[in-house]
């Protein structure tokens, strides 16, 4: 079970990475940009689940 502190630092990592991606799809960040917004925001908030996802890359398109 997620603890409080946890769940809130889960919600505000995967929020902040939503917005960084839609930031790299408008090509208002480059992609080594997004991927320095992503390390800042895994040490910053040690999303439970994030990390699980930070490996793949989220920005190919098939």
């Amino acid at each position: 079970m997620m603890s409080k502190e946890e769940f809130r630092n889960e919600k505000l990592y995967q929020t902040t990475m939503h917005l960084a991606r839609k930031m790299l799809e408008e090509g208002v960040v480059s992609e080594e940009e997004y991927r320095r917004i992503d390390t800042i925001f895994l040490e910053k908030y040690k999303p439970v689940f994030g990390t699980l996802f930070s490996d793949i890359s989220l920005t190919s398109k098939p």
